[in-house]
């Protein structure tokens, strides 16, 4: 499949013609109709216009995957299983040794890990606290969560990570970590973590989802010391819509025992006093599954593959500096998660920030209202990591529980291939208004949204 991946003389991304959607109108307040401005990636991207087409051609004869012996349904059923292929090759895992499990997005692909890994007792699980609730609370049903800590620029503190692989030796049952994270953009070092991880006799799960649609992962082969046991990620954060995501890991790890779902599709013979379960991935599938989303997350990774990523995380750094410093203008923003140095090369495109004066609820309902302008705020379903940018102790994050308004969190920017300057600008010229206006409403009370997100 040959994308086109070019740049202006600005060296900008110009990628408008590869994405759906983007010329899209939304009314602002006044009535007017305004280009919707998308800063809102790291939840969701909008989808590629090859994967528009690969899913309408496939529901041209969509019909249900598996078993059935219709042209239709065998169709379904090839492309339902050429996308696993597709998969399995986009994270470099072994076709062989490996196994690619569909389910919903990755949130389900952590929480089937969760379910499937034995842990006993005393089972440790390491994990880091710039973790997205999905890689944590999954694992707090089955073990005792341990976390690394954050050095004062958000990154992994790495030294206390060993410390806990060192203090916890022998009991460690898993690693989890994510690639990249969706608060600050932090991409962390995950294959020197996988190396520290085995050399302390534990898998690592790694939570990607941030990280695919923007830079390359290689899971590396099995046996090699910085080998990616389980990698999740999902399609909606990678240019796909339909709600689709994968669990990529060892075949082994899911031939014992029963599946954690069951139900339709998942056995080989069942009588009314006993179950044999079915081959994998069938037994891991329980269900019909959304094999429109399943078509529709390779498409992506087929574009993805062919562009040049390195080329679009160049753009996107080159953005993300650009908003940094245009934001850095406003009086009264405080970006955080900034590194010291002007080294920022283990990030990709998030940018979280406040604006002095004004509740994060209504800087985002502002931005959307008055710019057309899609953001994210709250505390991401990262709650810990956000409380600890923010300087609140954990102690006190317990009064806000079930009270949204007020709630302390941030407003976030998150980029991708197509975003532009002049969409930072559109961001920066709203906020410096709201800035400018701080004084004339001091003392008077924060119209808030009714809830937050995360």
């Amino acid at each position: 499949m040959q994308v086109r991946v070019c740049t202006d003389a600005r060296g900008a991304m110009d990628c408008a013609d590869a994405f759906f959607g983007l010329d899209a109108q939304v009314p602002l307040a006044g009535g007017r109709l305004a280009r919707y401005i998308n800063l809102d990636n790291a939840a969701t991207t909008p989808p590629l216009r090859a994967v528009v087409d690969a899913v309408h051609e496939s529901l041209r004869y969509y019909a249900s995957v598996h078993r059935g012996a219709g042209y239709k349904s065998r169709t379904s059923t090839a492309a339902f299983e050429r996308a696993r292929e597709t998969l399995a090759r986009f994270v470099g895992a072994d076709p062989v040794r490996d196994v690619v499990v569909f389910g919903r997005n990755t949130t389900d692909a952590l929480n089937k890990v969760s379910n499937r890994l034995p842990m006993p007792g005393d089972a440790v699980v390491v994990s880091t606290l710039l973790e997205h609730h999905s890689n944590d609370l999954p694992w707090r049903r089955r073990a005792r969560v341990v976390r690394a800590r954050i050095t004062a620029d958000g990154r992994l503190d790495e030294a206390d990570f060993d410390r806990l692989l060192a203090l916890h030796a022998g009991r460690i049952a898993l690693v989890a970590v994510s690639a990249a994270s969706n608060v600050t953009g932090v991409v962390q070092p995950i294959h020197r973590l996988a190396r520290k991880a085995h050399a302390a006799g534990a898998p690592i799960v790694v939570d990607a989802a941030q990280l695919v649609a923007h830079r390359r992962l290689d899971m590396r082969p099995h046996g090699h010391p910085e080998h990616l046991d389980f990698v999740a990620f999902s399609g909606h954060k990678m240019y796909a819509p339909f709600g689709s995501g994968a669990l990529v890991g060892p075949r082994s790890a899911f031939e014992q025992g029963p599946p954690d779902a069951v139900g339709g599709g998942t056995v080989d013979i069942v009588t009314e006093s006993d179950v044999a379960w079915g081959a994998l991935p069938d037994r891991e599938e329980a269900g019909t599954p959304n094999a429109v989303g399943v078509v529709a997350m390779a498409a992506a990774a087929e574009v993805l593959t062919a562009w040049d990523l390195d080329s679009v995380d160049a753009h996107e750094s080159a953005l993300a500096a650009y908003a940094r410093s245009r934001l850095s203008e406003v009086p009264g923003v405080t970006i955080y998660g900034e590194p010291p140095s002007r080294d920022r090369s283990d990030r990709v495109g998030v940018i979280p920030f406040n604006l002095a004066g004004w509740h994060h609820d209504e800087v985002a309902e502002r931005l959307g209202r008055e710019g057309g302008i899609g953001v994210r705020n709250g505390c991401f379903c990262a709650q810990p990591y956000v409380a600890a940018l923010l300087g609140i102790p954990p102690a006190s994050v317990g009064a806000f529980q079930g009270s949204h308004a007020g709630r302390p969190g941030m407003v976030r920017i998150s980029l991708a291939a197509y975003n532009t300057g002049e969409e930072i600008d559109a961001v920066v010229a709203l906020l410096a208004r709201m800035s400018a206006a701080r004084g004339r409403r001091a003392g008077a009370p924060i119209r808030r949204a009714a809830r937050t997100s995360g």
